[in-house]
């Protein structure tokens, strides 16, 4: 059976890939850093750790999808994820030493990070195959939709759990691993759309996709990423230390719930712009959603942020990816995506993780988020001074 005919059948494999992938992140991304509390660790800590756990998942991810690139494979890759994340959510709570939570956080930022540019890239590898073969092209945004589907559905079970993130840290990190097992179950169902074939060991790679567009373009991605790292990393617990409100769960759920829709519509919005100027206006939505939290620290307020969410992220995602796909050629897919999720998103993450967990302790939560809205402001000046050449990547 050839690559197209495997995958002609396969969008509702790749779409449970992604539900079930996702469904980790939502116990992942909103509770991660309520455990490092509960060991013990204060914000600085927390975001040194958090900053730590995004610098692991640059590399790493990177050298992986050279890999899966080189053999023509990715499923192993997918596979060896799964496993990372049961690994590290297993020993975060066991080994409770600074380097035992730094190896712990290191499985899960390589197992969380990795599957991210392998399925899409072999997502992007099967609408290829449909579109050669004459087929009906499966739209990436619902696929990816149903990631959030299941993020929402996880984080709305947990929600409505009683004291769920009162609980000890040993039973959230079991669930997480619970999830991670589900998701690795789930991977004997997903096709190999890779070739299988091996890349000769001494082809010649060409780098000339990395222009400077490319390159400005990254960096446009990567600052709005950094604006974006102060929620990712501190929200959870702003909710709790700064309005008192257990509604992580809830929260959570309202942001995916709102990005789906515009995941699905991102396509049919760059088919008439290009995906740099989608990049642009998420900025603009990630500005007043920190400033929101910043000047509005209310339930309402943060309800209202939240809803900012389907364009600083349901838009900001799939117009980065798009962005990447065009500049890359298909032999350095995988690689392409890679550096966007290390270097557009993993580094920034980082840096933000660090610098957010100091300026917390200095001043507090709403100060973190009004400082952290200047990055996205320079992305948008950076986009502006680079309009022309951005715009035509399409």
């Amino acid at each position: 059976m050839t690559a197209s005919e495997k995958v002609g059948r396969a969008g509702l494999k790749f779409g449970s890939a992604y539900f079930f992938f996702f469904a980790i992140y939502g116990i992942a991304s909103p509770y991660l850093p309520i455990i490092l509390r509960k060991i013990g660790y204060s914000p600085v800590y927390v975001g040194i750790l958090l900053g730590l756990f995004e610098l692991i998942g640059i590399a790493g991810p990177i050298i992986l999808a050279r890999k899966a690139d080189a053999i023509g494979r990715f499923n192993p890759f997918l596979f060896g994820s799964g496993l990372a994340v049961i690994a590290g959510s297993l020993l975060l709570v066991v080994l409770r030493s600074p380097g035992g939570t730094i190896l712990s956080l290191g499985l899960i930022s390589l197992g969380l990070k990795t599957p991210v540019p392998v399925i899409d890239s072999s997502m992007m590898k099967a609408i290829e195959n449909e579109r050669s073969n004459g087929r009906k092209v499966p739209n990436y945004g619902v696929l990816r939709g149903l990631g959030s589907v299941g993020f929402i559905i996880v984080t709305l079970t947990l929600q409505s759990i009683p004291g769920f993130d009162d609980m000890p840290p040993a039973i959230i990190s079991i669930t997480m691993a619970g999830l991670a097992a589900v998701f690795f179950i789930a991977l004997f169902w997903l096709p190999e759309t890779g070739t299988g074939q091996r890349a000769p060991k001494n082809a010649s790679k060409s780098y000339s996709w990395i222009d400077s567009t490319f390159l400005i373009g990254l960096a446009v991605i990567a600052l709005g990423r950094l604006s974006m790292a102060s929620i990712n990393s501190f929200f959870s617990l702003y909710l709790i230390e700064t309005l008192n409100w257990h509604a992580i769960g809830l929260m959570s759920a309202i942001g995916a719930a709102v990005e789906i829709p515009m995941m699905m519509a991102a396509r049919r919005f760059m088919r008439k712009r290009s995906p740099m100027e989608a990049v642009a206006i998420a900025s603009v939505a990630i500005i007043a959603r920190l400033l929101a939290y910043a000047l509005f620290p209310s339930r309402l307020g943060v309800i209202g942020a939240q809803l900012l969410h389907s364009l600083c992220y349901g838009l900001f995602q799939p117009a980065a990816l798009a962005f990447v796909n065009l500049k890359t050629p298909p032999s350095e897919r995988t690689t392409g995506i890679a550096l966007l999720m290390g270097l557009g998103m993993g580094l920034p993450a980082f840096l933000g993780s660090a610098l957010g967990g100091l300026i917390v302790e200095a001043v507090g939560y709403r100060w973190l988020f009004a400082l952290f809205s200047i990055f996205a402001l320079l992305s948008l000046a950076l986009y502006r001074a680079n309009e022309t050449s951005l715009k035509a990547v399409r």
